[in-house]
């Protein structure tokens, strides 16, 4: 590994989360265009998928040359990967609140610290698995204190039940392809793997929202389409990009803490354009976030220093 290339993936995986948080306030305004959910996760994948098939056709046309393992790692493994993950964590906010669902959501850090371990072989420090825990209980306090931290007293058993199972798959959806970037963005290059990823995610979703009876309908206003094509733009495209980036530099642990970030931009954003409060809690989950970040920063660039060739003197 080249000098510098750890800092450099915590940065892209920093991109990414920054990116991400994005999601909640150009989804807000999306929701106040009259917009459903699952369409949303259904049409930015969608476009997501054109944009990058048209740029592949017209200037990287061997992104399209893929063979049959990576085709059926990536395009379907990977694909069920992002439909999971879109149906899932809709479930999870409809069935927990947004608050619950992204605080279930953000036990994936540990997941994929636990689960690298036996699937790419990766080491499980003791410094490694308190940053992740402390990322998420951080970003649990964060999301809690914010605008959507509404209790779920009075919520039916059974929609509670399906909304925690919805949390729960969502955050292994998001682990499996933390898991997945790690072992195929070096074998397969970012752009190949992103664009296998999101074409299977989008063939799933056009099979089974209909099929579930939510068959999802474009945006009816131009705002709509707007918010939309700025979605496509942050969250699926660049945020992606970085993301597969970081993971290709870096191991899979580092990469779900830096990505972490994202309640930390996504709260703030929200309090600057949607003048929505935080409280007490949340300001501490934030700096728990910040924190932790900041600490698997300082690890990977000791961790360079260390890697780095002596200097030899005459």
């Amino acid at each position: 590994m080249t000098r510098g290339s750890r800092v450099a993936g915590y940065a892209f995986a920093l991109g990414a989360g920054a990116l991400w948080g994005t999601t909640g306030p150009l989804s807000t305004l999306l929701y106040a265009q009259g917009e459903a959910i699952t369409g949303i996760g259904f049409w930015r994948v969608l476009l997501g998928t054109l944009a990058l098939l048209l740029w592949a056709a017209l200037f990287r046309r061997d992104l399209l040359k893929v063979d049959r393992r990576g085709l059926l790692l990536l395009g379907l493994g990977g694909g069920a990967l992002v439909a999971l993950f879109e149906v899932a964590y809709q479930f999870a906010i409809a069935g927990a609140g947004v608050a619950s669902a992204a605080a279930l959501l953000y036990t994936a850090p540990t997941l994929v610290a636990l689960l690298a371990v036996p699937l790419l072989k990766e080491r499980l420090t003791s410094r490694r698995l308190l940053l992740a825990v402390v990322v998420g209980i951080g970003a649990v306090l964060a999301v809690q204190g914010g605008p959507h931290g509404a209790h779920v007293a009075g919520v039916p058993m059974p929609r509670l039940a399906l909304g925690v199972v919805g949390g729960l798959l969502a955050a292994v959806s998001y682990a499996g392809t933390t898991l997945l970037a790690r072992y195929a963005a070096p074998r397969y290059g970012v752009f190949r793997m992103l664009l296998l990823e999101i074409a299977g995610g989008s063939v799933l979703l056009g099979i089974i929202l209909p099929l579930a009876g939510r068959p999802p309908a474009p945006p009816a206003t131009t705002g709509g389409w707007v918010y939309l094509l700025a979605l496509v733009a942050a969250t699926v495209i660049l945020a992606n990009l970085f993301f597969f980036s970081g993971a290709k530099r870096i191991e899979a642990a580092p990469t779900a803490v830096a990505a972490t970030i994202e309640p930390v931009v996504g709260t703030l954003l929200a309090l600057v354009l949607l003048s929505q409060r935080l409280t007490v809690l949340g300001w501490l989950g934030l700096l728990m976030v910040v924190g932790a970040v900041a600490a698997g920063y300082l690890e990977e660039a000791r961790a360079t220093r260390a890697s780095a060739p002596a200097i030899q003197l005459p």
